[in-house]
């Protein structure tokens, strides 16, 4: 009953005004059938008085005015069924977007862990299924039962006039009917949710077949004709599942109608039978045949909306559950604000993390340590942890133990919020917007308008600009090859503009994670040659395994399996002759 309620109310919330002209609509689409009965009986009534009296033109008059009434009925039917289709799209579409809105509201503020989740990733993939229509279609289904409840109501109350038997056997043929109905809604839902995995692993097919990114290497090793039967066999498998489903509730359906369908003749009969007797005039017999089947269709409707409010709460429970989801990470009772400028800096201590159903820990006792104005760069194998340290800096994820601190206070007591603003960070695995080259940089702090200055600027910073002005329409250029007239960059030149995104903030801490990977040697140089002047009373953590820029940093760390093996200068470093020294020299011999 809780789903239903909350259902109604995600449909009010998206449109209240279509909703109450939905609702009106379909009202009225239950009563003016009724009106539209009686006075067909009227007529039929007429005709049979006419054809025993000699009075035949003032009756006729009467029964032309009965059939302008009759007009006059079906053509208002006729434009409320298309005015309810029109409120019907309508508030479907305004309930689609509204829920689309909720969708991502929540999808952001759940925790970056949790995507890593396949269990996630199959209640995401649930919620993204209901949440277009689902809401939509229990409202349906209970003006729907609303309506065919009216109905039956009025026309039973007809139906007893003549025997009270009549609509007990209609209503107890219909029994079973209504329980399979139930009873298959829940087989449906429960194979729905157990075969989520394979409907993701299909979409996921059909995403490599069909995005640009994977395109290459498909063509390159022919791995199209693969991937296809790959998609075509899983969803056989789904097909022959979904088929063997619904031919079980086809042929369950068809035994239950069977009882309804004798219940039908049974009560046909009896009508019949009274009118051959004279108990019943030709107008009665019409009325009651027209109203027993009228009984006949509302109580299907009544049960088909009954079953599909029961199947609708089922399947709502997929979209609740993700709503329901709350983050681990989220904002302080009383959070505190980043002091700005940092005195003490940034101190990790003893911290350890471990990812949710991982076996091993992925960062073990670290201590660092990031003074105010000092450049610090993090070396070490792929897998050592690098980008970790930095999720946990940044508080997309929590420690697991041990403690970071900043001037001495702990991460968890300041305001998320303020905390991502004081942090500039671009990971390896940055994000290419297929939007304007102005909107790319200015994502990196949207806080303040995107004046063409700053933008400019930090273009220029990142040896961007020149890049950009070499595009038909500067910054406000599209990128990628989403949308028409958009220029797609190589990598070093998307890479140039993710570190403009960087610059752009007016942060106390730049992170920058392999931010030269894509460039070439000149470049990379050229970016580094005015890194100092850059960071110029900002802290920066540099993660890279290009030994040689790591020179100008005031401190380096190597990590080995999530651990800090060494800490010190370059010099110190190489004077050590320990890990660092090995990589750096193994670097130095391929150059040569």
């Amino acid at each position: 009953m809780l789903k239903i309620k909350r259902a109604i109310v995600l449909v009010w919330q998206s449109s209240s005004r279509w909703t109450l002209i939905h609702v009106t609509l379909i009202t009225f689409q239950s009563i003016l059938p009724l009106a539209l009965l009686y006075i067909i009986k009227l007529i039929v009534d007429n005709i049979a008085i006419s054809l025993r009296t000699g009075d035949k033109m003032q009756i006729f008059s009467h029964i032309i005015f009965l059939l302008f009434n009759a007009g006059l009925l079906m053509l208002l039917i006729n434009f409320n069924a298309v005015i309810s289709e029109l409120a019907s799209t309508t508030l479907s579409q305004r309930v689609t977007d509204h829920l689309q809105v909720t969708l991502y509201k929540k999808a952001i503020q759940i925790d970056l862990e949790s995507y890593e989740s396949p269990q996630h990733q199959d209640i995401l993939e649930r919620a993204k299924w209901e949440a277009p229509y689902r809401p939509t279609q229990m409202l349906n289904s209970l003006t729907s039962v609303g309506q065919s409840t009216v109905s039956l109501l009025a026309i039973a109350v007809l139906l007893i006039s003549l025997h009270w038997a009549l609509i007990s056997v209609l209503l107890f043929a219909s029994i079973p009917t209504m329980i399979v109905r139930f009873q298959q809604s829940k087989v449906l839902y429960k194979w729905r949710r157990y075969q989520t995995e394979m409907e993701r692993k299909a979409n996921y097919l059909g995403h490599l077949l069909l995005e640009y990114h994977p395109a290459k290497e498909i063509r390159l090793f022919n791995l199209g004709d693969l991937l296809i039967n790959r998609f075509y066999s899983l969803r056989q498998q789904l097909f022959k599942e979904k088929l063997a489903i619904t031919t079980r509730q086809a042929i369950t359906r068809l035994i239950t109608q069977g009882f309804t369908g004798i219940a039908i003749l049974i009560t046909y009969g009896f009508i019949i039978n009274q009118t051959i007797y004279g108990k019943f005039q030709l107008g009665d017999l019409v009325l009651y045949s027209q109203a027993f089947q009228r009984a006949q269709g509302a109580l299907g409707s009544l049960i088909s909306g009954l079953g599909q409010v029961h199947e609708n709460n089922l399947f709502l429970a997929d979209l609740f559950e993700f709503l329901a989801l709350n983050p681990t990470i989220s904002e302080p009772l009383h959070p505190k604000l980043v002091p700005r400028p940092m005195q003490q800096g940034i101190v990790f201590q003893d911290v350890s993390f471990q990812y949710q159903n991982s076996p091993r820990q992925a960062i073990k006792q670290v201590n660092l340590t990031i003074a105010p104005g000092e450049i610090i760069a993090l070396v070490g194998e792929n897998g050592s942890g690098k980008t970790t340290l930095v999720k946990l800096l940044s508080r997309l994820y929590d420690v697991t133990q041990g403690s970071i601190t900043i001037d001495g206070i702990n991460l968890q007591h300041f305001s998320v919020k303020d905390l991502h603003r004081q942090i500039s960070v671009i990971f390896q695995d940055y994000t290419r917007y297929q939007l304007t080259v102005e909107d790319n940089i200015w994502f990196g702090d949207i806080d303040l308008p995107p004046t063409p200055e700053r933008i400019t600027q930090a273009a220029r910073q990142s040896g961007a600009d020149a890049v950009i002005q070499s595009l038909p329409k500067g910054y406000q250029n599209l990128l990628g090859k989403w949308f028409r007239e958009g220029e797609e960059l190589s990598g070093g030149q998307w890479q140039k503009i993710a570190l403009a995104r960087a610059f752009l903030r007016d942060a106390q801490l730049v992170v920058l994670d392999e931010p030269t990977s894509a460039m070439d040697a000149k470049a990379e140089a050229e970016v580094f040659q005015q890194f100092r002047d850059l960071m110029r009373d900002r802290s920066a953590l540099l993660i890279t395994h290009r030994l040689s820029t790591v020179k100008m940093a005031d401190r380096i760390y190597v990590m080995h399996q999530g651990e800090i093996v060494e800490n010190g200068t370059h010099d110190q470093l190489m004077a050590l002759r320990g890990t660092y020294a090995h990589l750096f020299e193994i670097q130095a011999r391929n150059y040569q």
